[in-house]
């Protein structure tokens, strides 16, 4: 139970049907970018920056990478998000992103998803930063079914791929000391990453 909610935070071990899952977090996201963004908080502080162009994050991802020297492979690190830059910006209208769909922050009860909770850093921009969750939590049939759920092209599915990269480059730093879940959830991405190609 996670306040008044049934459930508990996902975790894979918990699913009765993992691809299935990952098709309903897909359906989410999709029903939630149909929404009129009109009037929606574009990206910002407030937001953490959630749904920028990638290349606003450049500066801070490099430093972030040099500071993982001899943590994790810098090299490829630096050539997955160079290829996350070089991908097609998001050219369309800002659409309505959460912002942080994580483990957190998906509830499930008997094996089913049930919540999607914390809003916290809703707003409109790049529809691309609530794909991370593909690198952040799946594993590769998830991602696979995630992906064939969603409207998304080779440019947006490259980008979802530097959304993950940058938060858990970000990420891991600073959580390293203080929180070993998110320092965690920080470890898998990056490791996913870097371990596929797309």
């Amino acid at each position: 139970m996670v306040g008044w909610l049934p459930g508990e935070p996902i975790a894979l071990d918990r699913l009765a049907d993992p691809a299935g899952t990952a098709r309903q977090i897909g359906a989410f996201i999709t029903a939630l970018q149909q929404i009129d963004p009109t009037g929606g908080p574009e990206p910002g502080v407030h937001n953490a920056e959630r749904g920028v162009p990638l290349a606003n994050r450049d500066a801070q991802v490099r430093a972030c990478i040099a500071d993982l020297e001899g943590q994790i492979d810098t090299r490829a690190a630096e050539e997955a998000w160079e290829t996350a830059l070089a991908a097609e910006p998001w050219d369309g209208p800002p659409l309505w992103i959460h912002g942080d769909l994580q483990s957190g922050n998906l509830l499930v009860n008997r094996g089913r998803l049930t919540a999607v909770i914390d809003f916290g850093l809703l707003g409109v921009g790049d529809p691309a930063c609530d794909l991370r969750i593909a690198w952040n939590l799946f594993t590769a049939q998830m991602r696979a079914a995630f992906r064939e759920a969603l409207p998304v092209d080779a440019a947006m599915w490259q980008r979802g791929r530097g959304w993950a990269l940058s938060v858990a480059l970000i990420a891991l730093p600073y959580y390293q000391h203080t929180n070993p879940v998110l320092a965690s959830i920080s470890r898998r991405t990056i490791d996913e990453v870097l371990a596929t190609a797309g």
